[in-house]
């Protein structure tokens, strides 16, 4: 950043702080904590004010009614501001606090209080700052998932508390998918233009690649954990959650290789993950096969018995009428009698032959 520009970002800095400073007195207010967020939340790209940071964690960490304050000063700074420095920065607080998991602060919070889904740097052309708004746009999008699923999870622990009970296989399943994509968001932020090589982007990138190692971690224990327990109605669901999984941990692999080449120093030493059995892996394969045959066997006999049914239902019914004169074969469609053989010596076309068979019209019980 030019000289000047850094000269008048200090001020509008500055501006922020004597207008909280001056600023009227509430109840949900923290003039204290509002300044350190203006602070650590400044429009210098150079570092982060970690110190501010850490006032701000210890403020929300001491009482849950400073998240008030938190929320107000936040979305009022990132809802105007055009600086991809300032959005940034507060993207990486939030995510500070959330990973306090502090339940009574991370519970509330849910959907981040601000919107950065289309943001777009206002200081400079375009063509310099693209990168820096598709990165800013795709750390909100996972921050934003990553916080509903925090509080969600939250919630359900404490329902479970409540009642004695725990997660069941389908709810455990439902988690590591909703990790999975959280996975999958966390690894789509990264730097992709040349002028990215900034000291405040390789700080954010520290921070995605540890979220990134926790959340995989995560991803890894719970299918350990629930494989054994996984019945057959479970099997298919998690056979294809594992197969995830392991496409999941090269993609993982390829993105440390990345972030090692861009200079992320939490990225030069690949983390080695809990290993997910092969022989539950082979077991679970097994029971799916098994359930695939039996599905299909149980397919092939109500099939075979509804052909059955409907060959008995449009088979015509042919009755023999018994007379002390003659036999009469009474069909459905003709009768035959004296008067019917001399019309049939006339005109033969009417009748059918003896010996041809009958064609029967199946119903199409296929398509719908």
């Amino acid at each position: 950043m030019k000289l000047w520009k850094r000269a008048a970002a200090a001020i509008k800095d500055q501006k922020s702080l004597l207008a909280v400073g001056f600023s009227r007195r509430a109840s949900y207010r923290n003039t204290d904590l509002e300044a350190a967020i203006i602070k650590a939340t400044s429009h210098d790209d150079s570092s982060v004010d970690y110190s501010n940071a850490q006032r701000v964690y210890k403020w929300i960490k001491a009482s849950p009614l400073n998240l008030k304050t938190l929320v107000h000063a936040l979305s009022s700074r990132v809802n105007h501001t055009r600086s991809w420095i300032v959005a940034l920065k507060s993207l990486m607080l939030l995510h500070g606090v959330i990973s306090c998991k502090v339940p009574s602060v991370v519970g509330e919070i849910r959907r981040l209080p601000f919107d950065l889904s289309d943001f777009s740097d206002g200081h400079s052309s375009l063509s310099r700052t693209w990168g820096f708004n598709i990165f800013v746009r795709a750390y909100f999008a996972f921050l934003n998932s990553y916080s509903s699923f925090t509080a969600d999870q939250i919630s359900r622990t404490r329902a479970n508390l409540r009642s004695d009970k725990v997660d069941s296989v389908k709810q455990q399943l439902d988690r590591i998918q909703k990790l999975q994509s959280l996975l999958d968001l966390i690894l789509q932020i990264r730097p992709i233009a040349d002028n990215m090589k900034r000291a405040l982007i390789l700080e954010a990138m520290d921070c995605i690649v540890l979220e990134s190692i926790n959340i995989y971690g995560r991803i890894c224990s719970g299918i350990i954990k629930i494989l054994p327990a996984a019945g057959k109605t479970d099997a298919a669901r998690s056979l294809k959650i594992v197969n995830k999984a392991t496409s999941q941990g090269e993609d993982l692999a390829m993105y440390f290789e990345f972030c090692k080449g861009f200079g992320v120093s939490n990225a030069r030493d690949t983390p080695q993950f809990v290993t997910i059995p092969m022989a539950e892996v082979e077991a679970m394969e097994k029971m799916v096969k098994s359930v695939e045959k039996d599905e299909q066997k149980q397919e092939e006999e109500v099939v075979e018995e509804e052909e059955k049914a409907i060959v008995l239902l449009e088979k015509p019914r042919l009755q023999t009428i018994i007379t002390d004169k003659w036999e009469t074969f009474e069909d459905d469609e003709y009768c035959f009698s004296e008067k019917a053989i001399q019309e049939y010596h006339q005109d033969p076309l009417p009748l059918v032959v003896s010996n041809q068979s009958v064609c029967y019209t199946m119903p199409d019980l296929i398509t719908f």
